[in-house]
């Protein structure tokens, strides 16, 4: 039998996430109580709302492994070995012609089995 190992969640992070969500959920809620205020305005108090809310997520062990997964993908995404361009170009020009390529074929059988339909049905000419 297999058993996964979590790790346990301190009542401390479930507060902070909680609270995540309550900040989250108010600053919405403001969002539009006070549909008075200019747009600019109240876009500008969600940012700083929702700056608030990944700031309480980031200071939690969840957020921690997160920006940990983070900062090794960039990691990893520098070892990537890009294609240059005119490969990218030769790639993408080879793709193009085989879809219209198989567009062109599948149309050929589209039509050859509604010509077949319509013979059997004595539908056709």
């Amino acid at each position: 039998m297999v058993s996964k190992t979590t790790a346990p969640t301190s009542s401390l992070d479930t507060v902070k996430l909680t609270l995540a969500l309550v900040v989250l959920a108010a600053g919405m809620f403001g969002f539009y109580w006070f549909e008075q205020v200019a747009l600019t305005w109240r876009v500008i108090a969600m940012f700083a709302v929702v700056g608030v809310a990944v700031g309480l997520v980031l200071w939690t062990e969840l957020g921690q492994r997160l920006m940990s997964f983070s900062r090794e993908s960039r990691v990893e995404l520098r070892k990537v070995v890009w294609p240059t361009r005119q490969e990218t170009i030769q790639i993408t020009l080879i793709v193009l012609v085989l879809v219209f390529l198989i567009g062109l074929f599948l149309w050929l059988v589209d039509s050859l089995l509604f010509w077949g339909v319509q013979m059997i049905t004595g539908q056709g000419a």
